[in-house]
């Protein structure tokens, strides 16, 4: 559950009145101004926080570096509090190796927490973010418009005062800035909103959120601070292999 909410994680006041609105249209638009944009690979350095779920206090901190090579190769290097740990996924499969050498290969991974579309929405159509959104309980066929922070929102899956429903917020510009869906954790089943924000310009339309943080039931359980970001220089496929990982590297 932590490395799906790390890889792909505000709360936003909301302001004026809604008004109905087409979610693909919305979606369309949103993709169409990303036009040619190419990104192959992205790299990310980042600071991240832990929270204890009962008290908003911080538990853990630590640093992350996120790889991510086009189509669906990722790779976290991740320390906190001290302990070392390499998380490598390759389509649905993942390997871990902790701080003790120890590499194995985790429970293949499901792809409703894959959030990767979230962050970065290319090489897909309006029609395929659409069903992405459809199979996390999304409804396409409901949305309205709102406005965040002076900038107009598209809520897609979700009527006005719905805040427990799977539901996109899609800014036209930005992307994604909020994610809710429920998920069956440990203590039950649970509603889980990701927030997407200070989006900064990578390369053409596509912009990165530098702060994202991730809740549970209301309560802020990580917050991920983006210290630089850069795209296309292309990481050594060697990153991505698995026998690679198990051989200390």
């Amino acid at each position: 559950m932590l490395g799906a909410l790390i890889v792909v994680l505000l709360t936003l006041g909301v302001v004026g009145g809604v008004v109905a609105a087409d979610s693909r249209a919305a979606v369309d638009a949103f993709v169409g101004r990303l036009g040619t944009v190419n990104v192959t690979s992205l790299v990310v350095d980042q600071t991240l926080t832990l929270y204890d779920p009962g008290g908003r206090q911080a538990k853990s901190s630590g640093e992350q570096r996120l790889y991510l090579k086009l189509p669906r190769r990722q790779r976290i290097e991740q320390t906190v509090d001290g302990q070392r740990e390499i998380r490598l996924s390759v389509d649905n499969r993942v390997w871990v190796r902790r701080a003790d050498g120890r590499t194995y290969e985790a429970p293949p991974q499901d792809q409703r927490r894959d959030r990767t579309h979230l962050l970065v929405p290319l090489r897909r159509s309006g029609a395929d973010l659409l069903a992405e959104w459809s199979a996390l309980g999304v409804r396409r066929d409901v949305s309205y418009e709102t406005q965040v922070g002076g900038r107009a929102v598209t809520v897609i899956g979700a009527k006005p005062g719905e805040r427990s429903v799977p539901q996109v917020w899609l800014d036209a510009e930005r992307g994604v800035v909020r994610f809710v869906s429920r998920e069956k954790l440990p203590a039950g089943e649970s509603v889980v909103d990701l927030t997407f924000s200070e989006h900064r310009p990578l390369a053409g339309g596509f912009v990165f959120p530098y702060r994202q943080e991730a809740f549970v039931d209301g309560k802020l359980i990580v917050l991920v601070v983006v210290r630089s970001a850069a795209v296309n220089t292309n990481p050594d496929d060697a990153l991505f292999d698995p026998d690679v990982l198990k051989r200390g590297r």
